[in-house]
């Protein structure tokens, strides 16, 4: 596990600001947080070297690109082996519509959230791809009714 970075107020703004608008130039972030470009720049570059910031993206509507329909998908691994589990989890890497994938405690190995246009796509996906991964006991799916809340902000 890597180390934990210190964060001090200044720097826990910059991370809320970016949380809520990854554009925001340098001159408008500094405002914001009340530092002027230079320091607020080299804050911002140490926490990207540090790993803290990972990467910026575009959020995109699912809806609007027909991929309305999400699934989670409850997996149990017939072996626990480490070579069982890691060709599971390399083999659901290269799964486009597999957009989360989680390991878990309980009576469920994983849970993979899946992101599809339709239920009959997902029956495809289930059918031709899902259960021919490696190791694969048992996929238990639960589709989404409705998104009540969702965030990218972690609460920092």
């Amino acid at each position: 596990m890597p180390p934990l970075v210190d964060l001090d107020e200044y720097d826990r703004k910059i991370l809320r600001a970016l949380q809520e608008n990854a554009d925001y130039s340098m001159a408008d972030l500094g405002a914001m947080i009340g530092l002027s470009h230079t320091p607020c720049w080299r804050r911002l570059k140490r926490l990207e070297t540090e790993g803290v910031i990972r990467g910026k993206v575009t959020l995109l509507d699912p809806k609007l690109l027909n991929l309305g329909v999400t699934v989670h998908a409850y997996i149990t691994i017939k072996n626990h082996d480490g070579n069982s589990l890691e060709a599971f989890e390399q083999a659901v890497q290269v799964i486009p519509e597999v957009v989360e994938c989680y390991s878990t405690s309980g009576d469920k190995d994983y849970v993979l959230r899946v992101v599809v246009e339709s239920v009959e796509h997902y029956e495809r996906l289930m059918k031709e791809t899902l259960i021919h991964l490696p190791n694969i006991g048992s996929i238990n799916s639960a589709f989404a009714l409705k998104q009540v809340k969702f965030t990218t902000q972690l609460p920092i």
